[in-house]
């Protein structure tokens, strides 16, 4: 079974104090308005209509969690950068995504959503440069890398990777493709990697109690 499939809605939150308690681990979608993370999600989970998807970019307007089948959400955040919306709403989204990211204790890692053809804009720099401090592990999934032949893919990609290697292993890379289905076992593996060792954490809770008893 694969590890995204059948995610469900959960809820929908608009303002900080309305985020649920935690319940589970938590993996973030963040990125620039435009750069496909709403057809990602939908691609990841099986799902064509999950997670809403617009032509017109600055639409996801709220955090939308999804829940998993094994007790995880995915966490879609306001897409980012896009300038044609009211001043208001712009600060309430920047609000929305500095509460989550850097204060939600069950958010395990993010999924960083960028164009191939235009991947690490000086937005994407500074959610970068943001969120790596934290130490969470951060996956960038080069999205619509079906518009590219593969010469120009593979050298975006080997590019991407180099520039961001001063992080080492803590942010990883790879091309990612909703129209083509590329990319999505990749992706699964790197995620159910970020889930791995609190599986074992419970495990090893679970046998401590045991023999205490």
């Amino acid at each position: 079974m694969s590890l995204f499939r059948n995610a469900r809605f959960e809820i929908s939150i608009a303002r900080p104090q309305d985020l649920p308690a935690p319940d589970g681990a938590e993996i973030a979608f963040a990125g620039r308005s435009n750069a496909g993370k709403s057809s990602a999600i939908n691609t990841l989970v099986g799902h064509t209509r999950l997670a809403f998807v617009s032509k017109t970019p600055g639409r996801t307007q709220l955090i939308n969690i999804f829940r998993m089948n094994n007790g995880a959400a995915l966490v879609d955040l306001p897409g980012y950068g896009y300038a044609k919306v009211p001043e208001a709403i712009r600060k309430q989204w920047v609000r929305l995504l500095e509460e989550y990211l850097s204060k939600r204790e069950s958010l395990i890692g993010l999924i960083l959503i960028m164009d191939s053809r235009h991947p690490l804009t000086p937005l994407d720099q500074q959610m970068l440069n943001w969120f790596a401090p934290t130490g969470r592990p951060i996956h960038v999934l080069l999205t619509k890398s079906d518009k590219l032949t593969r010469g120009p893919a593979m050298q975006t990609l080997a590019k991407v990777r180099k520039d961001l290697s001063a992080w080492g292993d803590q942010i990883t890379v790879q091309l990612f493709s909703s129209l083509k289905k590329t990319g999505m076992n990749e992706a699964e593996k790197i995620v159910g990697s970020w889930l791995i060792p609190l599986s074992e954490s419970a495990d090893e809770a679970t046998a401590s109690e045991s023999t205490q008893k």
